[in-house]
C-alpha cells in the first residue's frame, strides 16, 4: 500500500512538473515573439506585409534594376521628297547592387547596351554595343571622414563583331578584341557618394586583351604586331595581351537639373607610366535625362573616347585602307523609350 501510495506521488509530482516546464517554454517563446516582432497589431495589420517591411530594414544591400528600350522608326509611301524606311532599337541594362555596413561601402555594377538599325535596302547594322562590369570596395576609418581607401575593378568589351560599313568582309572588333580589365588601389571622395564621387588611383594595371588572333596580328588596340618574313608571313603570332601599369583617374556626377531633366557625367582618365607618360586616355560620357512620365524617357547623349592605342584607318586616293594614327573617337545618341525599374 505505501509502495502504491509513493508511486501515485511520483506519478503526480512528475506531471506536475513537466506542465511547469511546458509553461515555462511556451512563456519564453512568447516573450521572443513580442522581442522579435514588438509592434504587431493582429487586428489592424496584415502580417506577412507587416514581417516583411520589419525585414526590409535590416538588409544593408541596396539594388537597383533597370531595364530600357528606344524604338524609332521611318516609313515613306509615295512621298514626293524621297527617303529611305529605316526602323532602329536600343537595348539598354543598368544593374546596381551596393552593400553599405559601418564603414565599409562594396558597390557593384553591370552596365550593358545594345542598338541595331535596318535601313531599306541594307542589312542589319549594328549602332551600339558595350558590356560593362564594375566593383569599387572602400572603406574609411570612421563616419566624419569622406575618403574611402578603395580597390576598383573594371572590365569592358562587347557583345558582337564590329565592321566598317557597308563593308562586311572584315571585322574590326569583336567579343574579347578588345576587352579592357583595370584593378587599381587608390582613394574615393565620397561626401554625398550617391550623387558625387571622384577616385584617385595611383597604381592601376590595365591589361587590353584581344582574344581574336588576326586582328592581334595586324597589331589593333595596341597589341604588339605578329613577325612576318619578307614575303608577309608570319613568323611569330603576336601575344594576344598587352599590360600597362599607370594612374587612373575617374569622376562620376548625377544631378537633378531641373523637376524632370537630370544629367549623369562619367569621366575617366588613364596614363600609362612607361609608354609615353603624360599621354592620356580618355572615356567621357555625359547623358541628359529628360522624364516625360514614370516609364517613358528622352535621353540625349554624348560619348568621346581618345586611346593613343587605337590606329584610325582611313581610305586613301586609290581606295586602300592606310592607317591615319589615333584620333578622337565621338559618338552622340538622341533617343526616346520605355524604362522599367524593379
Amino acid at each position: 500500500m505505501i509502495k502504491q501510495f509513493y508511486l501515485l506521488l511520483f506519478l503526480v509530482v512528475g506531471v506536475s512538473t513537466y506542465a511547469q516546464e511546458r509553461e515555462k517554454v511556451q512563456y519564453v517563446n512568447e516573450l521572443e515573439t513580442r522581442r522579435i516582432i514588438p509592434f504587431i497589431n493582429t487586428e489592424k495589420t496584415d502580417t506577412i506585409a507587416f514581417i516583411n517591411h520589419w525585414y526590409s530594414y535590416q538588409t544593408f544591400w541596396k539594388k537597383l534594376n533597370r531595364f530600357g528600350l528606344d524604338v524609332s522608326e521611318v516609313a515613306f509611301v509615295n512621298w514626293n521628297a524621297g527617303g529611305s524606311n529605316s526602323i532602329s532599337a536600343l537595348l539598354n541594362v543598368d544593374i546596381k547592387r551596393i552593400f553599405e555596413k559601418g564603414n565599409i561601402r562594396w558597390n557593384n555594377e553591370l552596365i550593358a547596351r545594345y542598338g541595331i538599325n535596318k535601313q531599306e535596302g541594307h542589312g542589319v547594322r549594328k549602332t551600339d554595343d558595350n558590356l560593362e562590369l564594375n566593383s569599387t570596395f572602400g572603406y574609411r576609418k570612421d563616419s566624419l571622414s569622406n575618403w574611402f581607401y578603395t580597390a576598383k575593378f573594371n572590365f569592358n568589351t562587347q557583345f558582337s563583331n564590329g565592321y566598317n560599313y557597308p563593308d562586311r568582309s572584315t571585322e574590326i572588333s569583336s567579343i574579347m578584341a578588345p576587352a579592357y580589365l583595370f584593378l587599381g588601389i587608390g582613394a574615393e571622395y565620397g561626401k554625398n557618394i550617391e550623387t558625387f564621387t571622384m577616385y584617385a588611383s595611383p597604381l592601376t594595371v590595365k591589361s587590353t586583351f584581344v582574344l581574336n588572333q588576326e586582328l592581334a596580328n595586324s597589331g589593333a588596340f595596341g597589341i604588339d604586331p605578329a613577325v612576318r618574313n619578307e614575303e608577309g608571313e608570319i613568323i611569330k603570332e603576336s601575344e594576344n595581351v598587352l599590360t600597362e601599369v599607370g594612374i587612373l583617374l575617374t569622376n562620376e556626377y548625377n544631378a537633378q537639373l531641373f523637376e524632370n531633366i537630370g544629367v549623369a557625367n562619367r569621366l575617366s582618365l588613364y596614363t600609362d607610366y612607361l609608354n609615353k607618360f603624360g599621354n592620356v586616355d580618355v572615356n567621357w560620357e555625359i547623358t541628359l535625362n529628360f522624364k516625360v512620365n514614370e516609364y517613358v524617357l528622352a535621353k540625349l547623349g554624348s560619348h568621346l573616347k581618345y586611346d593613343d592605342d587605337i590606329k584610325i584607318q582611313e581610305e586613301n586616293a586609290a581606295g586602300e585602307l592606310v592607317e591615319r594614327g589615333p584620333k578622337p573617337q565621338w559618338k552622340q545618341q538622341l533617343g526616346i523609350g520605355v524604362i522599367v525599374e524593379l
